[in-house]
């Protein structure tokens, strides 16, 4: 019986990773949790706490038994910032937290340890057709990215002078039932059936399922290929934001009402109303090549875009009655 133990099980991903592994008949789940009282209610598995990571106070005994550690735990991007000092908060939790729990796990004797990073590791967006790849020159362009990739320069240091093998992967933006923020607010705003003038956008951007992200996370829990590689991940299609509009208004029964606006205005109305940065999401690129996860890994999404829509759709719709 292999125990995984998983940070960050409270939140999206590992929450999301948690409830697959305790269906895995030869695995046994551990949620890590800062405080015992901030567990997740109604999930079946072993919690163990971990306290502040970044204080490094956290000790190679508390990881005994554990064979693989799943870091999903983060400070991750803020839309709203208010620290003063971003840059030091995000290596303070993304940074010394998560080199801590390496180095707490290679010295309990931890075989694997897998980190969930970013694709702003690689950087904000791709000319058309020119995806981003595993094995290209970082280029992070903000604290968050910076902060990631830093992390995953210290966890590499440690798998050379140890014996544990890590694993880092990293994701776009990644969806699925309980999905928050942005993604969230398109499914409101085509719920309530408002016009959008997103029309005719011809940009390509990669997502993530969530159930597609979880299975890669399962696949590299023990294989072989895997140790000390980075992997991006994505469904293997890239959308257009008006095609992933209509396509999620379709999930969702509704229409997608997309008319088209001079770009130039609606860039000009982001700017003015504090949203510049939504000016990239929208209009931006950003591809992914997943071709060495398929070929070193054997891997392949296992649900399509279309249906992870649906999923998501549906467990929206549940929610919002």
């Amino acid at each position: 019986m292999m125990r995984v133990l998983v940070t960050g099980a409270s939140g999206f991903v590992g929450g999301a990773l948690v409830r697959r592994l305790i269906t895995e008949p030869e695995i046994q789940a551990v949620a890590g949790v800062r405080a015992l009282a901030y567990a997740p209610v109604g999930m079946a598995c072993d919690f163990l706490e971990l306290g502040n990571l970044e204080d490094g106070r956290l000790e190679a005994q508390q990881l005994q038994n554990i064979q693989v550690v799943v870091h999903a735990a983060a400070r991750v991007h803020v839309m709203r910032e208010c620290s003063a000092d971003p840059m030091t908060e995000f290596r303070r939790v993304n940074v010394d937290g998560t080199l801590a729990l390496a180095r707490a796990a290679a010295a309990a004797g931890v075989r694997r340890f897998l980190f969930v990073s970013s694709i702003k590791v690689n950087g904000e967006s791709t000319p058309a057709n020119s995806p981003f790849r595993a094995d290209d020159l970082p280029a992070p362009m903000d604290p968050y990215g910076v902060s990631k990739l830093e992390a995953e320069q210290g966890l590499l240091q440690i798998a050379c002078e140890s014996e544990m093998e890590v694993v880092i992967i990293r994701p776009p933006l990644v969806y699925g039932p309980g999905v928050r923020a942005n993604f969230l607010s398109m499914m409101r705003w085509l719920h309530r059936g408002i016009p959008l003038p997103l029309g005719g956008i011809d940009n390509r951007r990669s997502l993530v399922a969530l159930d597609n992200l979880v299975d890669l996370m399962v696949c590299c829990l023990e294989h072989p290929a895997a140790a000390n590689q980075v992997f991006l991940v994505s469904d293997g299609e890239d959308l257009s934001t008006s095609e992933l509009l209509r396509r999620l208004g379709l999930a969702l029964n509704r229409s997608a009402h997309l008319w088209s606006w001079a770009t130039p205005l609606l860039r000009t109305l982001l700017r003015i109303t504090g949203r510049a940065a939504l000016i990239q999401r929208l209009y931006g690129s950003l591809q992914v090549d997943i071709d060495k996860t398929r070929a070193l890994l054997d891997w392949a999404p296992p649900i399509s875009s279309d249906e992870a829509l649906r999923l998501t759709a549906e467990s929206f719709r549940m929610n919002a009655c």
